[in-house]
């Protein structure tokens, strides 16, 4: 799917914007509080109902304003044309796919599959496993349809259980052990299966970056894997009444990045760390783009933040290459590097929430300008 359109209304100090993106790469500039992380925002907002910058959308909505919007136009993969839309106000949530009204977010993770990488990024390897669990969880989505499925049917085996042992009714945890132990072997299984797909991706991608030996991921279930699911609820029953929610599980799962058999973030660089994330992340990406033969949609905020200038040529190179479409924000033009050789490209200008267009001819000459200067 492309973005042919966009329209952002009052997300953050964006009021009322529209603007035509490149089904390529688009370039947007801008001084810091000019409203570029907002467009990025508003499009992950678009593909994920949620943002990426703050935990409640309220804090994301103008101040003048009680609700927001962002709609597109989009192209799909066999060149139909369609509308995609969501609607949020801090409480409620619809989108508008193709006509059609949804108030589930797996049908916009779905129609506009997207991969945002920001200066917090590194956190993926850095933080708790939650985050790494999500990673996993939208690649898979992307991958296997039927995973959501199993995924829900789990997620309510969980709450029923959980509920169960908050009250201390044992009596028919058993009931539930036994879906919990089939939805969550399932999901586990879907989550080794993608984890065994992506790896030879991601050592591809990253041998672009970085000159690293005995790279690899190490897929956690959850729970002890010498035992059945069903195993290890039944042994853990007493801890889990003791603190009244589920130990083993799926929910529990993770990856590790490992290198020479150690964890990647105990050893590695600040640089370095960023550059697997991003190697991660792209890997997803071409995944899909192997996998599906689907267009994917990048956002890179704040560029010269994540990579040297080195590594976003070579970034830019990468993405020159494979179908997708990227919008990646800087402050100023020259951080985006030589763009000559881009193919397929626009550049935006963003100032006080207002989004404009800059000429190729402008925009060259003047990146010309700055990196000679420089």
């Amino acid at each position: 799917m492309t973005l042919l359109k966009l329209d952002i209304y009052a997300v953050r100090n964006i009021q009322k914007q529209s603007f035509l993106p490149s089904p390529g790469i688009n370039f947007i500039y801008g001084d810091n509080a000019s409203g570029k992380s907002s467009i990025i925002e508003a499009i992950f907002i678009l593909g994920r109902a949620k943002s990426f910058r703050a935990t409640s959308i309220k804090s994301v909505i103008h101040f003048e304003h009680s609700e927001l919007i962002v709609a597109s136009q989009i192209e799909l993969a066999n060149g139909n044309r369609g509308q995609l839309g969501v609607q949020m106000d801090g409480k409620h949530f619809s989108s508008r796919i193709n006509q059609q009204t949804s108030t589930n977010r797996a049908d916009l993770v779905s129609a506009l599959p997207l991969q945002i990488i920001h200066p917090k990024s590194y956190e993926l390897l850095d933080a708790g496993p939650q985050l790494r669990r999500e990673f996993l969880d939208w690649g898979v989505f992307n991958n296997d349809e039927q995973f959501l499925l199993a995924w829900r049917n789990f997620k309510k085996a969980l709450s029923q259980r959980n509920a169960l042992l908050k009250t201390k009714q044992v009596r028919h945890i058993n009931v539930w052990d036994k879906e919990l132990a089939v939805y969550g072997t399932i999901v586990s299984e879907y989550r080794q299966q993608y984890t065994d797909k992506l790896v030879p991706v991601f050592k591809q991608i990253i041998g672009k970056f970085l000159d690293l030996e005995n790279i690899g991921l190490r897929f956690i279930s959850g729970w002890d894997e010498s035992k059945l699911l069903e195993q290890a609820l039944a042994e853990d029953l007493d801890r889990d009444l003791r603190y009244g929610f589920t130990h083993s599980g799926p929910h529990r799962g993770d990856f590790q990045l490992l290198i020479n058999n150690r964890l990647a973030k105990d050893f590695v660089s600040r640089g370095q760390l960023k550059l697997l994330v991003l190697s991660l992340k792209l890997a997803q990406v071409q995944l899909i783009i192997n996998e599906q033969q689907r267009s994917t949609c990048i956002l890179i905020d704040d560029f010269s933040a994540e990579l040297d200038v080195t590594n976003r040529s070579k970034l830019l190179d990468y993405l020159n290459l494979i179908d997708c479409q990227a919008f990646i924000t800087a402050t100023e033009v020259d951080e985006f590097g030589d763009l000559t050789n881009i193919k397929n490209s626009k550049m935006f200008h963003v100032k006080h929430g207002t989004i404009d267009q800059v000429q190729c001819s402008t925009w060259n000459t003047q990146a010309k300008q700055e990196i000679g200067a420089s």
